[in-house]
């Protein structure tokens, strides 16, 4: 919703930094704004700017106060502005962000998103600042109200928080011990979704595919819960089942599982479900099992390519993306070489890779043995290299494939002057494909054969075969006009960065 000349309503933006979960809460913020009466600034100096923001970087509080400082000067022109900081960093910081920056209005935390509304209106009448930290979740987001940034694709949340106890990582005190959807509600709203135009869903957790621990004992779960475990299959499994029998949802994918949790029957449910798609990140984090025992990470080298022999075995056109560390605490030559054996037999189709970074509270902060600055980025610059080189062989196994391709909005930045549209494959590659004399929206699809395979995309520069206009793309067509979140994220990139390192996501899993 877009404010209409001379309104007199708010205005809102969202800045959001860091993981998939943060995108998706940021969603939800914009829907409770909306429905409170706001409206999205479009781009003109907005009266309420909402900080989504990250802790899982060292540098992330000085980021976050410098947007502040810069904001300091324009609040004070603009009387009634307000400025409200919510996500990881304030519920970590709380009561300190106001105090390095009392221009704040607002500080929620990661379990309270929907008393922001509330929060801004407490802070005006009373004109002091509201700092609302709760200590675990009061609604899980998928409840509350929405506006999603795609018209056709679309997060869904099965779980929030983590059990795990990784050692380079803040999530788990942040967002708390994990918490898992009914079935039911999840696939309501899957449901839902798809009655919207929505044709492909992403399940989202910290842990994805733990999902069902949160239930207990299975003999006490829910019934729905017992149901679509029966024949003993996990709870992740039997979601996944379940999603492929709802009518119209034409992708189905997830984000991220742990691979100590990836169990076979999850492998077969992917598989046998058409509609999951032949995608799958998969968590590595380090290729030493020492280092690996350092990170608290509960499975090894061999556990973990055997899971990728399992997938390829049982998906042979499956792409497998992953997460790297580089530079851990204590990390030698010899930990760092078979990191690039598993990437070297992994044959990963991409990777996000990260230099180690200390994430104040957690225990690999402290450690002793810090791997200096420039061994680390020498060992990262060979492994971006490494996997550059194996990016590139993997996307030319695929010159002359066809492919059906979900037309996207927004993923070629020099779309407009090579006369290309973008889009991705089943598998999740992105794929620039010369823009046929039929129009094509954003949501439908276009069955392409590709000619060009670059590190991280794919060309098609031949005539598209064949367009398939879909209910997706009729639900971005209706939403023409309106206007979308300003979402800046700071999430990471596949692939060889810019001068600095990549700014990292959630590496949680």
């Amino acid at each position: 919703m877009t404010a209409p000349a001379d309104s007199g309503a708010r205005t809102y933006e969202i800045r959001t930094y860091g993981c998939q979960m943060n995108v998706h809460d940021s969603e939800r913020l914009a829907g409770l704004l909306e429905a409170a009466g706001y409206v999205r600034a479009d781009g003109a100096e907005p009266d309420v700017v909402v900080f989504n923001t990250c802790a899982v970087r060292e540098n992330a509080d000085n980021r976050l106060y410098g947007n502040l400082g810069h904001l300091r000067p324009v609040k004070d022109g603009r009387p009634g502005m307000q400025i409200a900081v919510g996500g990881c960093l304030a519920q970590k910081d709380r009561d300190a962000i106001v105090k390095r920056a009392p221009w704040v209005d607002v500080v929620f935390g990661t379990h309270n998103i929907g008393s922001l509304p509330a929060l801004l209106e407490r802070a005006r009448v009373r004109r002091e600042a509201q700092v609302e930290i709760e200590e675990s979740l009061v609604t899980f987001p998928s409840t509350l109200p929405t506006r999603r940034e795609s018209p056709y694709a679309a997060w869904v949340s099965i779980s929030v928080g983590c059990n795990n106890t990784c050692t380079f990582c803040i999530v788990p005190s942040l967002r708390g011990k994990e918490r898992d959807r009914r079935p039911g509600e999840i696939l309501a709203e899957v449901e839902a979704l798809v009655a919207e135009g929505v044709i492909e869903i992403t399940l989202l957790g910290q842990n994805v595919n733990a999902y069902g621990s949160g239930f207990g004992a299975l003999g006490s779960a829910p019934h729905d819960v017992r149901e679509m475990t029966a024949g003993g299959q996990s709870a992740f499994a039997g979601l996944l089942r379940a999603c492929g029998g709802v009518t119209g949802l034409e992708r189905v994918r997830f984000t991220s599982p742990h691979p100590k949790d990836f169990t076979d029957d999850v492998i077969a449910a992917m598989a046998e479900t058409p509609n999951v798609m032949p995608s799958l990140h998969m968590p590595l984090q380090s290729g030493s099992d020492r280092v690996l025992k350092r990170m608290r990470r509960s499975y090894r080298q061999e556990r973990f390519l055997g899971i990728i022999e399992k997938v390829r075995a049982a998906i042979p056109d499956a792409a497998i993306t992953t997460d790297i560390i580089v530079g851990f605490p204590g990390e030698t030559e010899e930990d760092f070489e078979q990191t690039l054996h598993v990437v070297r037999e992994a044959r990963f189709s991409g990777a996000f890779t990260f230099q180690y970074s200390k994430r104040p509270g957690t225990p690999a902060a402290t450690m002793d043995d810090q791997v200096p600055k420039e061994v680390v980025q020498e060992r990262y610059e060979r492994l971006v290299a490494l996997q550059e080189q194996i990016s590139w062989e993997e996307n030319k196994k695929l010159v002359g494939r066809s492919l059906e391709v979900l037309v996207a909005e927004g993923e070629g930045r020099k779309d407009g002057e090579t006369r290309r549209l973008s889009g991705r494959a089943p598998d999740n590659r992105l794929v620039h494909f010369r823009a046929p004399d039929e129009a094509v929206r954003p949501g439908d699809m276009v069955t392409v054969e590709t000619t060009y395979a670059a590190p991280h995309h794919l060309v098609a520069d031949g005539p598209v075969r064949a367009v398939r206009r879909t209910r997706a793309g009729d639900a971005w067509e209706a939403r023409q006009g309106e206007s979308r979140p300003t979402v800046s994220l700071g999430m990471p990139t596949i692939g060889r960065p810019a001068a600095q390192p990549a700014s990292s996501g959630c590496t949680a899993h």
